[in-house]
């Protein structure tokens, strides 16, 4: 994991935070290989996960997805961490500006405060995606405890493995229409985005933005993405 590791600190940092303050959503730029890619997806069949859900069944869209248990597997675990880490700046920034409290210095003491709270289930899942399949837009809440940002890799190849499918957030500020932020990706990439507000500075200082996402119809092909959710849930 030395060489994930490294690859996830060289990412440009400070233009995925710029675009975080902005847009509430950035583009990580390639970390993944396609051989990770492909290892990742092929866990799908595996005994690796605690529950899985068939979307349509819950009003959810179309697809399935499945939460991994625990013990994670070792690149789950290593993207989680270190994306805890990196985006901690940008949490407890947020936190500050919306009078919230701030969050543990690692990522495993932020877990063992969900674990407190009731928070113990592993939160880190796979989705695929058919034809015809979709998300609806959603956040990512599973309990009191949430850290405010999330990441989603997308590990098939766009235009190759499918078409369609693209990953939209929509953004609701009060009094004002809602405004939607389509974010394309490659394989290997991830959106790393808001999972239910953000602050905004208006006249009056900082308020909280509502942002919902979720992905687009898929036209053909089949479409996998790794959710990294850094909050477990009760």
């Amino acid at each position: 994991m030395n060489d994930l590791t490294h690859r996830l600190a060289g990412l440009d940092w400070a233009r995925i935070e710029a675009d975080l303050e902005a847009n509430g959503a950035a583009a990580s730029g390639q970390l993944l290989t396609p051989a990770e890619c492909a290892a990742l997806a092929d866990l799908y069949g595996q005994d690796r996960f605690r529950s899985r859900v068939v979307m349509a069944r819950h009003g959810f869209g179309r697809g399935e997805y499945q939460y991994f248990a625990n013990p994670l597997p070792p690149p789950v675990a290593a993207l989680r961490a270190g994306l805890y880490a990196r985006l901690l700046g940008v949490a407890n920034g947020w936190a500050a500006r919306l009078g919230t409290p701030p969050f543990p210095p690692d990522h495993a003491a932020f877990l063992a405060a969900c674990h407190a709270a009731g928070q113990a289930r592993p939160t880190p899942l796979l989705l695929t995606y058919g034809p015809g399949d979709y998300n609806c837009l959603h956040q990512d809440l599973y309990g009191p405890l949430t850290f405010p940002l999330q990441a989603a890799f997308l590990l098939s190849v766009p235009g190759e493995d499918f078409t369609g499918g693209a990953f939209v957030l929509v953004e609701q500020r009060p009094r004002m229409q809602s405004r939607a932020e389509v974010v394309p990706l490659r394989q290997g990439e991830a959106v790393i985005f808001a999972v239910h507000h953000r602050p905004v500075t208006g006249q009056r200082g900082p308020y909280r933005v509502a942002m919902r996402h979720g992905v687009s119809r898929i036209h053909s092909g089949r479409r996998m993405t790794l959710g990294i959710i850094l909050h477990d849930a009760a």
